[in-house]
Order: C-alpha cells, then structure tokens, then sequence
C-alpha cells in the first residue's frame, strides 16, 4: 500500500529522505499449527540439550507442556520447568527465576506462554548470565548481549514478544514499568503455533488481541516508522482488524486464530523495528500502579489518545482505517479516520473493556498520581514517538480524559 505524502504523514515515501532503521529478527521463525512440537529439532541445531522452560502455573495445569516435553525427551534432550512466573512480572518476581537458572548449568531456555512469560524469560537470561539487578538494565540502556540460547513459544496472540528486543519489567518500589531493550533480548527462534491460544479464556483472548492492534497501529504512526516496519504493520492490520471480534465470540474458530497468531507476530515486527508510542507510554503506569492487564490498558486508552493524535498524522490513521478493512482507498482521509474512532470505541464495547472505575481504580488515587504517570511515561521514552508529542501537563489531562 502505498505511503502518503500529505504534510501530516509521519514518514516520508523517498528512502533517501529517512533516517536508517534497524529491524532484528530471530533467526528461525517457524508458523503453522503443529510449530511447538518441533522445538526438540530447533534446540538440536542449537546443539542444546539441557533446557529451562519458563512458563506459568495456569500453562502447566492445561498440558499445553506434556507433549512438548516428550517430544524432548525422545530425543534426549532434558527440560526443568520453572512454572512460578507472574502477569506483569516484577523486579522480585523475576529473583527467584534468576537464581533457578544459575543454579542449573542450563544451555537454553525456552519461553512458553504469553507476554508477561516472554519478558520474564528474557529477564532471567539476560541478568542470570551478566549479573546486576533489572533497574541497571532500563532505557537508556541498550543490551546488546544475550545469554544462553533463547527459544520463545507463544501462547497468546498478543504482544508479539517473541520476536522483539523489548522487554518491560516492573520496579516493586517505585512502581515503575521500565522499558528494557537491545538485541540481547530477541529470541534466537519463536515457534508460532496458533493452536496453542485455542484454550485461552475470552477476557485473555481480548486483552491480547487489542495489545497486538495497539502495535500495529502505533507501530505505522511512529516518527520512527520506516518502510519495513510500515509493510509489516499494514500486514497485520488486514489480519487483525476483520478477525479480533470473531476470535472473542468464535473462540474455536481456527481460521480466526491463525489470523490474529500470525497478525500479533507481524505487529511485533513492525514496533520492534519502528517502537511504540503515546498509548504505550501512558498505559504502562496504568498497569503498574494499579495491576490492569497490559492489553486491558492499551485498550483503555487507544480510542482517546488515537483521537488526540490523529491532527498530526491524519492520512496515517486513515490508512490503517484501510487496511483494517474498514474503507477502501477511495475514501477520504477524514471519513476514513472518522470510520477508525468509531470501530476502536466499537471494539472496546464488543469486547467488554472496562472503564478505569469499572475495572475497581479508585478515581481520588488515580487523579492523584496523574502527574507521576505522566512522568513515567515521558520518561520511556515511548511518548516522543508518537506523531502528536505532549508535554507532561497534557498528558495529565489525557489522562483524565481517559477516565470520563
């Protein structure tokens, strides 16, 4: 699809003009039903063959992890599970994961469940094999080494982490979601097997699925886009945009969940390559200080900061209204942009996202740390990428916007 050129497009369509970007990929990236199964054969070419699997409790009760396991074990490959990972990992919660893999000599781990597994995998690779704590780890620093052999397996068709160089980690005292990136968190392979999030409950199936729509979005606005990560978000726009309502209320359809599996990899592509940007920023506090899913908070804030963004980079937003299939190219910027308001405030009534008050935040506590939100959030990093670029006041006021 081709780029505008309109004066409020945050990427010009002449290469010569752009800065260069970078885009890191995992190595081996394997897609179709049946992906997982093959993860004996991807650690063999690795010549790995003591693994730590990071997962989480409810993983393991469902047995998405027997048949993996016994595929290993056919080929002599050992694997110690560590199930004890939490949503929204913390810098405590990550401690004892730190310290079971330094205790156990391990060539490899691999990463099986959703985001939050993802960024706890890459956290305990990253300090269990260079020391320190997650705080030395946050922007701006950049990780440019990795540890041992990183395999990830999603479960969700979320948060595209399992082939990004991002991981978020949040501080226990200070309540600070922070950023960490580098290549030394892209996974050496990522297995997508869209078969795995059939089991997903509903309100997981939906938090995840407007994560992976807040990426592809935010990826193709960003002043960072570029024209492979544009490709890529576009991508998984016409994925995500006809499937997310269908996979909610069709959960065993299988056409839907190969959709939005390979929809949410490509978005994680696209941002990995050209960041996130203002929903992002502003919905890690969210999550942080008062524990709402990721996705839940991105969704909670997508209609409005899209609202307040759209000025700056109209003809950006009405191409992503396109590829979401909701105009054609003959329809105009406006009317298309107008079209994209009404289906983000549609999805988030189809797919039962709460208000901030519904969801239990207390209005007087949340008002209160508006302004250290805000903070948090500029301080990210993410913000600056956005095609709209507030300040810390204004950001103040989204977010009380946000809450009426």
């Amino acid at each position: 699809m081709p780029i505008s050129n309109s004066p409020d497009n945050t990427s010009s369509s002449n290469p010569l003009t752009q800065a260069i970007s970078s885009t890191y990929l995992p190595p081996i990236l394997q897609v179709g039903p049946g992906a997982a199964l093959t993860l004996a054969n991807v650690l063999n070419r690795f010549n790995c063959k003591h693994c730590l699997i990071v997962t989480d409790q409810i993983l393991l009760s469902l047995g998405h992890l027997e048949k993996i396991t016994a595929a290993l074990k056919e080929q002599n490959i050992t694997a110690v599970i560590f199930a004890d990972t939490v949503p929204e990992p913390t810098s405590s919660s990550i401690i004892k994961g730190i310290e079971f893999f330094k205790a156990g000599s391990f060539d490899s781990i691999v990463a099986i469940g959703g985001g939050s597994v993802m960024d706890s995998a890459k956290a305990i690779n990253v300090i269990g094999t260079h020391g320190g704590n997650i705080s030395d780890y946050k922007v701006p620093h950049d990780q440019s080494q990795s540890g041992v052999r990183l395999i990830a397996i999603p479960t969700t068709a979320g948060t595209g982490s399992e082939a990004t160089r991002f991981t978020v980690i949040t501080d226990d005292q200070s309540h600070e979601k922070m950023l960490c990136t580098g290549i030394g968190y892209v996974p050496d392979a990522a297995l997508i097997d869209y078969t795995l999030t059939l089991t997903m409950p509903p309100r997981v199936t939906a938090d995840s699925g407007l994560d992976a729509l807040t990426h592809a979005i935010e990826a193709y606005v960003s002043q960072r886009a570029n024209p492979y990560s544009d490709s890529q978000a576009l991508a998984a726009l016409r994925l995500i945009g006809p499937n997310l309502s269908r996979v909610y209320h069709d959960p065993d359809n299988h056409h839907a969940r190969k959709a939005m599996m390979l929809g949410a990899t490509l978005a994680g592509i696209a941002f990995s390559s050209a960041s996130v940007a203002l929903v992002h920023g502003m919905s890690r506090p969210i999550g942080a200080f008062f524990e709402v899913p990721h996705g839940l908070s991105n969704a909670m804030l997508l209609p409005s900061i899209t609202e307040y963004s759209i000025p700056a980079a109209q003809a950006r937003y009405a191409e992503c209204a396109r590829a979401m299939g909701l105009f054609d190219k003959t329809v105009g910027d406006q009317q298309a942009c107008e079209a994209l308001m009404t289906e983000l405030y549609r999805l988030n009534n189809d797919l039962d996202v709460p208000s901030l008050s519904a969801f239990g935040i207390d209005k007087h506590r949340y008002e209160s740390l508006t302004t250290e939100m805000a903070r948090q959030a500029l301080g990210s990093g993410s913000p600056g990428n956005n095609p709209r670029v507030p300040s810390v006041e204004e950001m103040v006021e989204l977010y009380l916007k946000a809450w009426s």
